[in-house]
C-alpha cells in the first residue's frame, strides 16, 4: 500500500524528534539540556503523531495490527506444513 504524503511526513516526523531525543539526552547522572517544558512538549508531539496515525488506520480501513513489515524485521507468527493422510475413499 502506498503511503499518502500524510502517512509519509508524520513518519519522517517521528524519526526526526526520536533522533534529536538520542542524540541530547546525556549519560546517567548528568542533567538534561533540554528544559521540562521542552520534554513535555515532544511527549506530546509524540503523543499527537500517535494518534493522528491511528486516525488515519481507521480511514483505511486497518488496525495497529495490520502495520507494514520491513523485509528484516523479525516474523511474529511460522508457518508449519501440517502432514498430510491418505483417506481410503468408500466405494
Amino acid at each position: 500500500m502506498e503511503r499518502t504524503v500524510e502517512q509519509r511526513i508524520l513518519v519522517v516526523m517521528r524519526k526526526i524528534l526520536a533522533q534529536i531525543v538520542r542524540e541530547v539526552t546525556p549519560p546517567p547522572g548528568m542533567k538534561n539540556p533540554l528544559s521540562p517544558q521542552t520534554l513535555q512538549d515532544i511527549r506530546e508531539a509524540f503523543e499527537l503523531i500517535s494518534t493522528r496515525e491511528k486516525e488515519l488506520m481507521e480511514v483505511a480501513g486497518k488496525t495497529a495490527r495490520e502495520r507494514p513489515r520491513y523485509a528484516d524485521e523479525p516474523k511474529t507468527t511460522q508457518a508449519v506444513q501440517m502432514p498430510t493422510t491418505k483417506r481410503k475413499l468408500d466405494s
